[in-house]
């Protein structure tokens, strides 16, 4: 409960905007940079070899962090990681900003106090060059750009968000996939409950009050669960509100949710998010949205001012241009993280389809699966340079966790179903 009035009291003088500058979080993660000073580097060589990292993500950053051991005593490698943010962030802990459970710095890492041996550039990507060898980045207020040069260039920009082209749904719907998208959404929830408690929204607060979440996979029930206990919580705040009048609804085109656990533990979550009052529509998907409702596949219109989408990941369309082999946007790479047939060029997590000689498949695109693939590729990497042997990544899943509110939650650890 102390947690929803700190929540209300911080955000209710910017709980109408929706937007979080990435600057203002960029400037709120450097408060403290005392001890961020970059280790003494020696005079260095007349030729450096070259190293790129494009991507801040799990992948990117172990391979960065694996650089970093690697490479304390040599001065012949130069790496740099090309980030959007200056921070890292725990994308898996999203849920619990949103939900207020947890303050911002609780989930971020200023990159330059992790990395101390690797250069970061904050940027965003806007062109590689293959051939030439060179990425172009642009940055600062101007957006001005800059030609970075590489000899090995690691490719970790992950994977965007996919509407399939739904109408209106890119427009209506927030995204949950970024600390901005998190903190918009907690302002939004608040928003909506100081609209509806208002007397002038006394006949239209059912859709003030109804909240649909696109997507019945990890992220849209961890989310759903997150803000089904927030809203909860701070109706008692409101006297003009009362709790049986929040609507939660989550949308699922499967029989049960969390179709990645199976079918006992999906059942199990849904069972017990419908005892929460939780609406959950299996075997259909959202159609269209709009500024006042949800149209669904299977006919229904759910009357709603907030939409979640957790529905789809669509490729970065920097890497789908790029003149390699891909499968639905994930660039295909042997066992060593390297791409086949291209010379210094390497990718891994989201946007890298690795194949698994465990399973004679591929590792899913999961943040324990990206450190790994992070780390081998570093590893890899360094091994071609000085002419070693590589080694292949071998890597089994340890498990899957869901939290689903009300610190309860469902998990699968090394085969054993919590």
């Amino acid at each position: 409960m102390n947690n929803v009035k700190n929540a209300l009291s911080a955000t209710l003088e910017t709980a109408a905007r929706t937007d979080f500058p990435p600057r203002q979080i960029e400037m709120a993660t450097q408060l403290d940079t005392h001890d961020c000073e970059k280790a003494p580097i020696a005079e260095e060589p007349s030729k450096r070899t070259k190293v790129l990292i494009l991507g801040g993500g799990f992948g990117g950053i172990y391979a960065a962090l694996e650089f970093e051991k690697m490479l304390r005593r040599r001065q012949d490698i130069e790496v740099t990681l090309v980030s959007r943010d200056n921070f890292f962030l725990f994308t898996p802990m999203l849920h619990e900003i949103a939900a207020s459970d947890l303050e911002l710095n609780a989930i971020v890492n200023p990159l330059r106090k992790m990395l101390r041996r690797v250069d970061s550039f904050v940027g965003t990507v806007e062109r590689i060059e293959l051939a030439n060898r060179r990425v172009s980045v642009s940055h600062g207020f101007d957006h001005h750009s800059h030609d970075l040069y590489y000899d090995h260039l690691i490719l970790a920009l992950g994977c965007g968000t996919n509407f399939f082209g739904l109408p209106g749904i890119e427009t209506f719907a927030l995204t949950f996939k970024s600390l901005g998208d998190a903190v918009e959404l907690r302002n939004r929830l608040i928003s909506l409950i100081e609209d509806a408690s208002s007397e002038c929204a006394a006949g239209e607060r059912q859709p003030l009050l109804t909240v649909v979440v696109a997507g019945g996979g990890f992220a849209g029930v961890e989310t759903l669960g997150a803000i089904n206990d927030f809203v909860h919580q701070a109706i008692r705040c409101y006297p003009n509100l009362r709790s049986e009048r929040v609507r939660m609804v989550l949308v699922t085109p499967d029989e049960l949710i969390l179709p990645e656990l199976g079918p006992k533990l999906g059942a199990y979550a849904q069972r017990k998010l419908i005892s929460r009052r939780i609406e959950i529509i299996t075997d259909a998907r959202v159609k269209a949205a709009t500024e006042d409702g949800i149209e669904l596949t299977n006919g229904m219109k759910i009357p709603s001012r907030m939409l979640i989408w957790t529905a789809g990941t669509a490729a970065h369309p920097l890497l789908t241009a790029l003149p390699v082999a891909n499968e639905r946007g994930r660039i295909t790479v042997d066992e060593f993280l390297k791409v086949p047939e291209r010379a210094g060029l390497w990718a891994v997590g989201d946007c890298a389809l690795v194949p698994d000689p465990l399973t004679g498949g591929f590792h899913p695109p999961t943040a324990q699966h990206a450190i790994r693939e992070g780390r081998a590729a570093a590893r890899n990497l360094i091994a071609e340079i000085d002419g070693r042997r590589k080694k292949p990544l071998r890597f089994s899943a340890r498990g899957q966790l869901v939290a689903i509110g009300r610190r309860t939650g469902v998990a699968n650890i090394f085969g054993i179903n919590f």
